[in-house]
């Protein structure tokens, strides 16, 4: 790539190139030398932070866990609660309209037995009333006759 002036003034040129995990990793480790070279604690030290850090931050994430773990918990406790509070409003509603139903079917069968009841008696009464008659007419009583008017064409 050639270098030209602009205007008589100088500039750079920065080409770029894609780095890979490779370019990362040799960063993250020379990176890790020089701050251990220029640590001003003893390389025991430094063990002990780190462990004590790892300790800190495994802390955190078990607390972490545990926070989510116990929110998951109660989720569930809270929607299974829910359902079951549906399930006995559901049973409840079952149980009122089961009531509902027999005591319109006993009703039912009441009124039923009052209409037959009260038909037999009048079938009863209905009988009486024509095996009085009936027997009167066999005694010779007199009968009425009705006269019927004649037929207009027939000028009877």
């Amino acid at each position: 790539m050639s270098h030209h002036d602009h205007d008589g003034e100088p500039y750079i040129v920065i080409e770029k190139h894609s780095g890979g995990v490779g370019n990362l990793l040799l960063g993250v480790l020379i990176g890790a030398g020089v701050a251990l070279l220029f640590a001003p604690r003893s390389g025991e030290e430094t063990r002990q932070d780190i462990r004590r850090r790892a300790r800190k931050a495994g802390d955190t994430v078990k607390d972490a866990a545990q926070g989510v773990t116990d929110q998951v918990v109660d989720t569930f406790e809270s929607a299974r609660d829910r359902v079951e509070e549906q399930i006995d409003s559901a049973r409840t509603a079952i149980e009122l309209k089961k009531q509902q139903v027999a005591r319109a079917v006993e009703a039912g069968r009441e009124a039923a037995q009052q209409a037959r009841g009260d038909l037999e008696r009048r079938l009863a009464e209905t009988k009486a009333q024509y095996a009085s008659g009936g027997a009167a007419g066999d005694r010779g009583a007199a009968r009425t006759r009705i006269p019927v008017p004649a037929d207009d064409d027939t000028g009877l």
